[in-house]
């Protein structure tokens, strides 16, 4: 099977900054507070899906040295689309002069590890060039009066373009997709509300279903935790982030993480968390990585890779 790796990463966030002490001035918290519960200092709000995605976009096409024209589809990931429709990929296409098929998908936060999953089948299946773009603007769906909620999110968008790997030890070598219905409830966005959750159920499931579809992708790749270099999760809660890695016995300086300067930004997550690795040297070629991600559904999915092409 032909494999796909990265050969381009662009990251984009929001316009404005807002700080704990922001949000402790108008809401019942504090500093202390929040970064005790969840480990962000600042988020970045403002841009729509079209304008970050397209930024990030560019930025990844530009890495890895194509054209828009060259692209055989376009995947966007979001679960907070500037219009109902047409797709943000749509608009996204247009914008990059590209010429190929495009499509959104919803996947919530596990959204962009879906995204590679599929760009994987495509390019295993016979096309060239998938770009593959997380996008979420979650700051228009947040109520700000509620310090549950108002911490955790930011706006960002990430984007990786995916080519088959030219070493046939590289690229991607196990992917995972899962849902688990039942607990949909959990953490919901009805039409015209905000986001509502229940952050107690849905931490312990997060770490659940993050530990088990690591493994699942470690065993289907042969490896073992101790062979993973970095890991790249959704940057949801530092808490969250630090049981899944114990619960996998692996390090937790070897967890890529930026939420502490972006906040929750669903499908943006982890490619902003991987692109902050690859730049300060964290992921070098060969290295295993690999990427895991959760989100209302209750999604799950996981995906291990070689670094390198």
């Amino acid at each position: 099977m032909t494999r796909a790796a990265i050969t381009g990463l662009g990251t984009a966030a929001g316009h404005k900054v807002v700080t704990n002490h922001d949000l402790a001035a108008v809401l019942d918290t504090s500093d202390e507070w929040i970064v005790e519960r969840t480990g962000i200092h600042e988020r970045r709000v403002g841009g729509s899906c079209l304008e970050l995605g397209s930024q990030a976009a560019k930025i990844a096409l530009k890495q890895a040295e194509i054209d828009a024209t060259d692209l055989d589809l376009i995947i966007c990931s979001t679960c907070t689309p500037d219009q109902v429709f047409p797709a943000v990929s749509n608009r996204i296409q247009d914008e990059l002069g590209a010429v190929c098929g495009a499509f959104d998908l919803n996947a919530a936060c596990s959204g962009f590890t879906y995204g590679v999953t599929v760009a994987q089948a495509q390019i295993a299946a016979g096309m060239e060039r998938v770009l593959v773009i997380g996008v979420d603007t979650l700051s228009r769906f947040t109520d700000w009066d509620d310090r549950t909620t108002a911490i955790l999110f930011g706006d960002g968008a990430g984007a990786v373009v995916l080519e088959p790997a030219r070493r046939p030890d590289r690229g991607i070598l196990s992917t995972y997709m899962g849902s688990e219905g039942r607990f949909a409830d959990l953490l919901i966005c009805d039409f015209g509300d905000y986001i509502k959750m229940d952050g107690k159920e849905v931490f312990r499931q997060a770490v659940r279903v993050m530990v088990s579809a690591s493994q699942r992708v470690l065993a289907e790749a042969g490896l073992e935790t101790s062979d993973v270099a970095a890991v790249i999760p959704h940057q949801a809660n530092a808490r969250i982030i630090e049981s899944a890695m114990k619960r996998l016995d692996i390090p937790l300086e070897k967890a890529a993480t930026v939420l502490e300067s972006t906040g929750n930004t669903s499908s943006a997550s982890i490619p902003l968390a991987m692109d902050h690795a690859v730049s300060k040297g964290a992921i070098k070629d060969g290295d295993v990585v690999l990427l895991v991600g959760f989100g209302a559904g209750m999604s799950v999915a996981a995906a291990l890779l070689r670094w390198g092409q």
